[in-house]
């Protein structure tokens, strides 16, 4: 292969492709229904809330029945309960806002503090499962950035498949003594391995749409890093696919990283990798 110069670089970046999603990977929808069908049966309880002017007594009522109900009120503000969700009281303490669920004043003051009990009042919000369909819908959008990286995965694996190369996924570099030994504490797990008469190629996959922020920055300077390493260890060779206009904000780290990596591959010309491979 040639020398990675700038000259290659401008062919190979103005090779990317502008996007790898389709209209059905901008929001996981059965996974969004499976959420709310979790927790549908709390949620349709806690409709009872909904035009109560005296919301109080009628958090008292529901207490009373099944004070479990109240542990889904999370998901009414966007978080979820795994998460361990910090707040200020009124008194400037740092409190957890699960806490606010272990009695009917507590639920009473995340209610009214967050602003639900106008919405719920007011009937603003008329159905809360239809309601949090919408809060899932918005935070399975977080996930996103995730998706675009298992589609370009997705688009590797399928092109290695085809070509009828062998390969394993997720393999972590202390599989590998060597590798682990010039990483030292550094643990990676490599998206695919890779390996070939010669080597044993340990290959990291990503794609990046516009507004990845400073993610591809991060990327770019860790791999300049690593690659070098792994390289230097004889029978491994470090390989990079990566796409996207999402490197548009990030070229120079880009071109630092493909000068100092000899095998880095867009979608485009995966081709040469596999034609590698097979030599």
């Amino acid at each position: 292969m040639d020398t990675h110069n700038e000259k290659r670089f401008e062919q190979f970046i103005a090779q990317f492709q502008e996007t790898n999603v389709t209209l059905a990977d901008f929001c996981d929808f059965s996974k969004i229904k499976q959420n709310v069908e979790n927790i549908a049966i709390d949620l349709n309880t806690l409709n009872y809330l909904v035009g109560k002017s005296d919301l109080e007594s009628a958090v008292k009522q529901l207490w009373n029945k099944d004070p479990k109900v109240f542990n889904v009120l999370d998901i009414l503000i966007a978080i979820r309960r795994e998460k361990k969700n910090r707040y200020i009281n009124k008194q400037g303490e740092t409190r957890d806002v699960a806490e606010l669920y272990k009695s009917p004043e507590g639920v009473v003051e995340f209610l009214q503090e967050t602003g639900l009990a106008d919405l719920l009042q007011n009937e603003h919000i008329k159905n809360l499962v239809d309601y949090v369909f919408g809060v899932e819908t918005g935070l399975d959008s977080n996930a996103r950035k995730n998706r675009y990286g298992h589609i370009m995965e997705a688009a590797v694996r399928d092109a290695f498949t085809k070509a009828g190369i062998k390969f394993e996924r997720e393999v972590r570099s202390d599989r590998f003594p060597s590798i682990k030994s010039i990483l030292g504490k550094d643990l990676k797990r490599f998206d695919f391995v890779v390996p070939s008469k010669k080597v044993t190629y340990l290959v990291e996959v990503n794609f990046y749409n516009p507004g990845g922020g400073s993610k591809p920055n991060e990327v770019a300077r860790a791999y300049t890093e690593v690659g070098p390493k792994i390289n230097s260890v004889p029978g491994f060779e470090f390989v990079w696919i990566t796409d996207g206009y999402g490197w548009s904000g990030s070229r120079k780290m880009l071109e630092e990283a493909y000068i100092n990596i000899p095998k880095v591959f867009s979608l485009n010309n995966l081709s040469e990798f596999i034609n590698l491979i097979e030599q």
